[in-house]
């Protein structure tokens, strides 16, 4: 690709490109709302400081755990939430002198898709994760310039939604060459689906830039196979060893410093190449808590009030709620969740 086209768009920051490529724990930041189902400043913030201290490399901001509905006119929410958020992580990376990667969702046709990611931009957010949901009809050629566009204004990490939650397939090709955007940094891969992620694994490995590209896991009912994995990808002219550098889940959004311990434990056995069997014993058990709190039962209708009920439970949001009044548990959900922190206390605190 000639300069002249590299140049249009947004620089990634360096230390961000290096810091993701390393891998980290990025947890898809919730929305605290209060008994009236308003933003609870106070709370918000005590999130993102919660996911400072605990060790977290990046928050990601306005994303579906932070509710799509905050940018609906009624709420108007979209640049209040990454405002705090930003200001937040920035005062806390002063405190402790380190960095921080902001991350923030940016959503909706071209239009609306540019206005979020140059809001983010002058936020001081280094990358938008891109959803496509809006386009759950157009052809890869339209995406593409969708991406590349919206790539003008803050650089990527492209975002595979699974289709129980508002997503869309993608194929092979189009990630291919979505891969081929200059400025796009990762790649979280959120199908739910094993083909489907080894076509965004490959893709990358056929597109030349699996070494500048980090893949992240937003497999969440896959967490822990998704972070040992080597995956060893043939391509026409070499063999090319890859794996998730990190996570960025909804998961992550609750008992965050026990996803800090796991995720490191994960890369010491697999840079090690030595995968103990208790850790593959350790993956079920993740999938097993992550069945209650994101409602797999009910086609993960209760999965964003899941999160809320586990912060709930440690004293870091009041309760439940979500900006939708229909939106909450799934009956029997409660109870779930209070089983899982039971049986697995290593993993939920």
């Amino acid at each position: 690709m000639e300069s002249t086209e590299v140049s249009t768009y947004a620089e990634p920051t360096q230390w961000v490109a290096i810091a993701l490529r390393q891998g980290m724990v990025i947890p898809a930041h919730p929305l605290a709302l209060n008994a009236k189902r308003r933003l609870d400043e106070e709370k918000q913030v005590g999130l993102t400081k919660y996911y400072h201290a605990a060790g977290a490399g990046g928050v990601a901001v306005g994303v579906h755990t932070t509710q799509f509905e905050i940018r609906l006119p009624q709420h108007d929410l979209l640049e209040p939430v990454l405002r705090l958020a930003a200001d937040a992580i920035h005062n806390c990376d002063r405190q402790t002198a380190r960095r921080t990667v902001l991350v923030a969702g940016v959503c909706g046709e071209t239009r609306q898709a540019v206005s979020e990611a140059r809001l983010a931009a002058e936020l001081g957010y280094h990358a938008g994760l891109l959803s496509l949901a809006a386009l759950r009809t157009a052809s890869d050629e339209t995406i593409l310039e969708h991406s590349k566009t919206v790539a003008r204004e803050i650089p990527l990490i492209g975002f595979y939604l699974q289709p129980a939650v508002g997503g869309r397939i993608l194929s092979f090709d189009f990630w291919r060459r979505f891969a081929e955007i200059p400025n796009v940094l990762a790649i979280k891969v959120a199908p739910f689906n094993r083909y489907q992620t080894l076509d965004v694994v490959r893709a990358v490995a056929e597109s030349g830039r699996a070494s500048e590209i980090a893949l992240y896991t937003g497999n969440d009912d896959n967490i822990v196979i998704d972070l040992i994995t080597e995956f060893r990808i043939k391509t026409r002219s070499d063999e090319l060893r890859m794996h998730f550098a990190g996570g960025l889940l909804g998961h992550w959004a609750c008992w965050t410093p026990s996803a800090v311990k796991l995720f490191e434990r994960c890369r010491r056995e697999r840079n090690l190449g030595t995968i103990s069997s208790e850790l593959i014993s350790i993956a079920q058990q993740i999938t097993e808590i992550n069945a209650a709190v994101f409602d797999a039962a009910n086609c993960y209708r209760g999965c964003i009030a899941g999160i809320h009920e586990a912060l709930r439970r440690d004293r870091l949001l009041d309760e439940s709620w979500c900006l939708d009044p229909k939106e909450g548990l799934s009956p029997g959900q409660a109870d779930l969740i209070e089983r899982v922190c039971q049986v697995y206390p290593d993993w939920t605190q």
